[in-house]
């Protein structure tokens, strides 16, 4: 790929262009974007929610058995966006970290450590001659509970390696113009104490407004943790169905609303 300054340069995963670029891991970033998809995560005050688009890209596919949702345990799951078969080896090693986890303290991961975790691994992919970075981006969701505190936690970890915690996060095709509307949300109010019906109709609408059109249930795939039923639980069509009739019944504006 002789192109100007890169050339040579993206051959080979650990060497720098003379501009302190790897260009392997900005392929990987684009890799993400060719699942065609775009998932979305949003954090409130007793709950989360991650939804993806469903897409089943083949008429002979059994539609049950196409996810993009996966657990890693009871109570903490992922919505991983990008390339299918580095998103299921990925999940299998954080199964296998989270159990030894469990294994190890006598009681479950935290977030934040199953976060830093899956960040530890995706940066050591960089760094070696034998290996490739992977092209998926995860959106971590559970709560964490600390004594008689529920914390609800939202982490995203992309194929550098780099993690940090969210209100409301995206990625995927139209990660940009979804993180705008997020953006504007929380703009209005930067510590909104969302409630679950909230934080699901939020992150509908963000969907909805980055594809330009009315989704119906089938059309997404949709996991919530809340403080009352802390397992990660993947809602029914017509749970989906009744939340995207309520938003639709909205009077307010729910990007802007104080």
């Amino acid at each position: 790929m002789a192109r100007g300054s890169s050339a040579g340069y993206d051959r080979h995963i650990t060497i720098f262009s003379p501009e302190g670029r790897l260009y392997q891991v900005e392929y990987a970033f684009k890799a993400i974007k060719t699942s065609g998809l775009t998932s979305v995560g949003v954090r409130g005050a007793d709950s989360c929610v991650v939804l993806t688009q469903c897409k089943i890209p083949d008429k002979l596919h059994d539609p049950e058995s196409v996810t993009n949702m996966y657990h890693i345990t009871d109570k903490i799951g992922l919505v991983m966006t990008g390339i299918v078969p580095d998103a299921r080896a990925s999940v299998s090693r954080l199964r296998a970290e989270a159990a030894q986890f469990k294994f190890d303290y006598g009681y479950d991961i935290p977030v934040g450590y199953l976060a830093k975790r899956a960040a530890d691994l995706a940066q050591v992919y960089t760094q070696h001659a034998n290996m490739r970075p992977l092209g998926i981006a995860m959106i971590i969701a559970g709560i964490d509970v600390e004594g008689d505190k529920m914390i609800p936690q939202l982490f995203r970890c992309d194929p550098a390696g780099y993690f940090v915690g969210y209100k409301a996060t995206s990625a995927g095709q139209k990660e940009q113009e979804a993180n705008n509307f997020l953006e504007k949300r929380f703009k209005a109010d930067a510590s909104p104490s969302l409630s679950y019906d909230d934080t699901v109709q939020l992150a509908l609408a963000c969907l909805q407004t980055v594809l330009g059109s009315d989704l119906k249930a089938s059309d997404i795939e949709a996991c919530v943790v809340r403080n009352d039923n802390l397992k990660f639980t993947r809602l029914t069509a017509d749970e989906v169905e009744a939340q995207l009739t309520a938003l639709a019944e909205r009077d307010d504006d729910i990007v802007a609303r104080e």
